[in-house]
């Protein structure tokens, strides 16, 4: 009799939908959590858990149907695509959506089908929508080598679906130091025999991990320690100490309490699956010797691969004739790593404008079985300065490879009349491949933010593609704490001077009561359906319309007032279903706990409408909910229906173990119930 029921349901499935219509959530969609409680469908009704889902092309999502009775489940989905095995089930019996191929938004309808002795046959249903997404993976800084924060591949999260009732924090991953670096996500690796969806982290202890990106609880991968033995050390090494009682670099502000280890964004190769990261250690044996070393990561396994590491070194000639040499001690690694055809680029600036130091590039060749140094390039040679940090964001990269970074405080003298013409202070540059540099940038204040310490570099470059513009196509975007938002001609920079930028806007403002300045800008924008979003320090998120005709900026005011942030401010990250759907995605740092900041206390996530910029959601700051405390210029990751979140624990700036968990990474989706 069970067959002849199993028929039935299938083919009644459409009719009882038609009939009795769909009991589920509308546009439900989202992340999966295991720990959920265990749902009941009453004595006529029907549930399925997960009500929520989000999934990769060709991954299983595990469901269940609850019915409280004996009714067989027929399962189907709608557009035609994926599968659900077995097609039938009873109450409690879990069943897999095998995704497909092919992204998109997929609803799955379970209907029940009971036959009372002598009465047709009485069909209920429930429908959930499955986001699934094609996203290759966010293997770099800001997403893309274009800087612009977009994830366009996301089919969960909607501004119907994040709000209070729906959205949430899922699960925590604890980790052994502050998380400065943006985390990276990759589907669909192999790891311990098992394809899984990965986020790694790096930490300020100088460690890296590698989560299941989906599991909740929180399921580590793998853990290493990147000055430990099999990583370059031959034991004794420890992170640098760089609070405000005890450091070893920088003046004793305390910017990265407790430690310095991993601070730049890895990188990651697709292809040889490889991660690129750099380490900073320190040694006490017969004195002070410190190390940089740039690592080749299996994905897989944590291991290093064969030849690496590398320990980072350089000189550089200056005026005169006279070497510069790279100093270990006094040189940061803050912004992110970049990977652009086959090189990986390393930027360095200072340790709290600790003297000496100087703005380096390097660019390493790695062939499987060692690192070569390919290129480097100093920025102001002879003046010292001009460090390359734009508030942790990556150089930007454009179709044919040329690089594009903001250098910070330093002389300037490209545009003197006599030689050398080699000292790049405050200014925007386009290097070629082996970090030449083939154009520049220099506002007209130059000279004023060297003076004051407004680093034109305090920001990254965003660069946009319009190809139906005139008289321009390429558009290089860039900001920083001397309060001017500038669009410029990537394909000609110009040179010294305002006029030569294609726009400039202001986006500071004078000197407030309260000692501030609101919208200088740290860090860097984001860009989306030409429209690019900006948070400066003090000021709410902005959103600038790039005219794709017309290639100018015009700014937009919002729908409604969005909350403002603080010091110092924020780089958004956006994630979409193509053009539609688009939220933007914010952390408010200000609360970061080392000197300076606006108290101690967890990072807030917050979501906006990316038309309106009305807030659709945000973190609270207490209870199960609310992330670790927060990290100065750290950036969300948003993939898969899940957006991931570095803090620095429950550290409240004390010295390494003071406080329990010394690091925390966040995961956030909607929730499956």
């Amino acid at each position: 009799m069970r067959v002849s029921i199993v028929g039935r349901c299938v083919a009644l499935a459409l009719a009882a939908l038609a009939l009795v219509g769909c009991s589920g959530t509308p546009g439900a969609s989202g992340a999966i959590s295991a720990a959920a409680p265990i749902p009941h469908g009453g004595a006529r009704g029907i549930d399925i858990y997960p009500r929520r889902a989000a999934v990769t092309t060709d991954q299983k999502l595990k469901l269940t149907a609850f019915t409280g009775d004996t009714a067989t489940i027929a399962w189907s989905v709608s557009p035609n695509g994926g599968s659900v095995e077995p097609a039938a089930s009873q109450s409690g019996q879990p069943v897999h959506f095998i995704a497909p191929h092919k992204a998109g938004v997929y609803t799955i309808t379970a209907t029940a089908i009971v036959d009372p002795p002598g009465q047709p046959g009485v069909a209920r249903s429930r429908s959930i929508r499955v986001g699934v997404t094609d996203l290759a993976g966010v293997y770099t800084y800001h997403d893309d080598l274009a800087r612009d924060g977009e994830n366009e591949r996301e089919y969960a999260l909607t501004p119907t679906d994040v709000d209070a009732a729906s959205f949430g924090k899922l699960f925590s991953c604890p980790v052994d130091g502050a998380i400065y670096a943006q985390p990276l996500w990759v589907p669909h690796l192999r790891v311990d025999g098992r394809r899984r969806n990965v986020v790694f982290v790096a930490t300020e202890h100088d460690s890296l991990y590698a989560f299941d990106a989906d599991e909740s609880p929180c399921v580590k991968l793998w853990h290493v320690n990147l000055i430990g033995r099999g990583h370059g050390s031959d034991g004794g090494e420890a992170t640098v100490p760089s609070g405000v009682d005890l450091h070893l670099v920088g003046k004793g502000d305390g910017d990265l309490t407790p430690e310095t280890g991993v601070t730049g964004t890895p990188v990651i190769d697709p292809t040889t699956g490889t991660l690129y990261v750099v380490s900073t250690s320190v040694i006490y044996s017969a004195g002070l010797h410190f190390y940089v070393r740039l690592h080749a990561i299996d994905l897989a396994t944590g291991a290093e691969r064969p030849g690496s590491p590398v320990t980072i070194h350089a000189a550089y000639r200056g005026d005169g004739g006279k070497m510069v040499d790279f100093d270990p001690r006094t040189e940061n690694q803050r912004a992110g790593l970049a990977l652009v055809n086959g090189i990986v680029y390393v930027a360095f600036g200072s340790h709290e404008d600790g003297m000496p130091f100087y703005g380096w590039i390097m660019g390493y060749r790695y062939n499987g079985s060692s690192f070569k140094r390919a290129y480097t390039l100093n920025i102001a040679p002879n003046a010292k300065e001009g460090g390359v940090w734009m508030g942790g964001a990556a150089p930007a990269a454009d179709s044919t490879g040329d690089l594009y970074v903001v250098t910070g405080n330093a002389g300037f003298d490209a545009a003197a009349a006599d030689p050398p013409n080699d000292d790049y202070g405050d200014s925007v540059l386009k290097l070629s491949r082996g970090l030449k540099v083939l154009q520049y940038f220099t506002p007209s204040d130059q000279y004023f933010n060297d003076v004051q310490n407004n680093d034109f570099g305090s920001g990254g470059v965003v660069l946009a593609s319009l190809p139906g513009a005139s008289p321009i196509t390429h558009v290089a975007l860039a900001a920083g704490k001397d309060g001017d938002l500038f669009a410029l001609d990537s394909d000609r920079l110009g040179g010294y001077g305002d006029g030569k930028a294609w726009q400039e806007l202001a986006t500071g403002a004078e000197k407030n009561v309260s000692g501030s300045y609101p919208g200088l800008i740290f860090g860097e924008g984001a860009f989306w359906n030409d429209r690019y979003y900006v948070t400066g320090a003090g000021e709410p998120l902005k959103v600038y319309r790039l005219d794709p005709t017309t290639a100018r900026l015009t700014y937009e005011a919002a729908a409604s007032k969005p909350h403002a942030f603080g010091y110092p401010g924020a780089t958004p990250a956006v994630s979409s279903m193509g053009d539609k759907n688009g939220i933007v995605w914010v952390l408010d740092n200000r609360r970061y706990c080392t000197p300076g900041a606006q108290g101690c206390g967890p990072t807030v996530l917050r979501a906006y409408d990316a038309m309106t910029l009305h807030e659709l959601w945000r973190s609270p700051l207490s209870g199960s909910g609310a992330a670790g405390n927060a990290v100065k210029f750290t950036v969300p990751t948003v993939a898969n229906g899940r957006v991931y979140v570095g803090t620095r624990g429950n550290n409240t700036g004390g010295v390494y173990g003071s406080t329990s968990i010394s690091g925390e990474l966040d995961v956030y989706g909607l929730e499956p119930r």
